[in-house]
């Protein structure tokens, strides 16, 4: 994850449940990772995956930010690509980080 600004901000939790359709869905997820990292009011990414189960979680400075993602034509692409191969199920939740905290090992 990128270094985050103090809250509050948001967060964007994609969790999923896959089908065994891989058919182009590593590039497809480089592709939006990139994309994504690079859009305006994106602060960072974590995402992990074990067996067909996966969550991801993009951190954004606002709502607007989000809105303004959703709205990119490849983003609209990937997702309809979600629906129609590679997810059984997927849940969207936004939430507000309105504090947070941190232990690293030294």
């Amino acid at each position: 994850m990128s270094e985050q600004p103090s809250p509050p901000y948001y967060a964007v939790i994609f969790s999923s449940i896959r089908t065994d359709d891989n058919e182009g869905y590593a590039q497809t997820i480089e592709h939006m990772m990139d994309l994504g990292l690079k859009h305006p009011g994106c602060l960072g990414l974590e995402s992990v995956s074990e067996d067909d189960r996966g969550i991801s979680v993009s951190y954004w400075k606002d709502l607007d930010s989000i809105k303004s993602w959703k709205q990119v034509a490849d983003h609209i692409t990937a997702q309809k690509m979600g629906r129609e191969k590679w997810y059984k199920s997927y849940t969207t939740r936004i939430a507000l980080v309105e504090r947070e905290y941190s232990f690293e090992k030294p």
